[in-house]
């Protein structure tokens, strides 16, 4: 068969489902190629990861036999077959992502956050579905995607084998703040990461003293290295989003604000993102109410 794979959310971020796919479909001695409008095929996938509000599916497929859409941005649907699941991806895909693995050790998460459809769609409960070896080869890094592998009951197994690896491991969706102990903060000292990521997101929630713990755990002692993603604009107000930015820093933390729905955000709390996440501004006017945006770093009100 020829197999046209289409990536809806564009090629900024490697598409783990289609890379699956087109590994299993060469495996099976299948064509497969990105899809083009003049070409003719048997099957095509369209993976999508982002909703209406990120991402936009205009490409309609007429020139294909049977066309299957999958991925959170279509809502729930039917999980991959396990022979796809666990098919080592065809990174030759994504040649300008080179020497680095992408892949999941557990899903699901217990917390339910409303602003997360993880739960919702892997279960309350985080559980391990793959060792390392099963998407990792050799590559210098290593892109986590799990969303809270402290809570999976194998986690200390999971973190020593990427530990073991020497690869350069991000922890892309953070690691759950409130799960840290002297036992998994000395395993995640041997892994080798480049920063390592944790969360603030509902402010009703006091982190400061596991925050400060990890600090007495840690051998990461460059604050940059050490970053909290701070969501905003969901169930927060801007002094509740300043607290935490001011908090962590304060902390010995480096802040990163995420916008909920963007499109619906206050001017403010566009302002609080820019004045945060650029980091030569946020490091130079150390006061949000000094920083006045669109000015080149910042400045004093008249």
């Amino acid at each position: 068969m020829k197999i046209g794979l289409i990536d809806v959310d564009s090629h900024n971020w490697p598409n783990l489902c289609l890379m699956k796919l087109s590994a299993y479909h060469k495996a099976q001695g299948d064509s497969v190629e990105w899809w083009t409008p003049e070409g003719r095929y048997d099957l095509v996938y369209k993976s999508r990861v982002f909703t209406d509000t990120y991402s936009k599916d205009t490409i309609a497929v007429t020139n294909a036999g049977e066309v299957i859409c999958g991925g959170t941005g279509y809502g729930p649907g039917p999980d991959l077959p396990d022979a796809v699941e666990h098919t080592r991806p065809d990174y030759t895909l994504y040649p300008q992502f080179p020497d680095t693995a992408y892949g999941f050790l557990s899903r699901g998460c217990p917390r339910n956050c409303g602003f997360c459809i993880v739960s919702g769609k892997e279960g309350r409960r985080s559980v391990q579905v793959a060792d390392l070896s099963e998407f990792w080869d050799g590559q210098k890094e290593i892109k986590l995607l799990d969303a809270n592998l402290l809570a999976c009951p194998d986690h200390e197994k999971l973190i020593l084998q990427l530990a073991e690896s020497r690869a350069y491991v991000d922890f892309t969706q953070g690691l759950d703040i409130r799960l840290i102990t002297p036992d998994n903060v000395a395993l995640l000292n041997k892994v080798r990461t480049k920063a390592v990521h944790f969360a603030w997101d509902n402010p009703d929630i006091d982190l400061t003293p596991y925050f400060r713990r990890f600090l007495e755990l840690t051998n990461i002692h460059s604050v940059r290295r050490r970053r909290v993603y701070v969501l905003t604009n969901y169930a927060s107000t801007h002094e509740q989003d300043l607290y935490r930015v001011e908090t962590l820093r304060g902390m010995g933390y480096e802040p990163y604000v995420m916008i909920y729905d963007r499109p619906s955000a206050p001017p403010v709390t566009r302002q609080l993102q820019r004045w945060v996440n650029n980091k030569r501004i946020f490091h130079t006017v150390p006061n949000f109410a000094d920083y006045i945006p669109g000015r080149l770093g910042g400045g004093k009100r008249a």
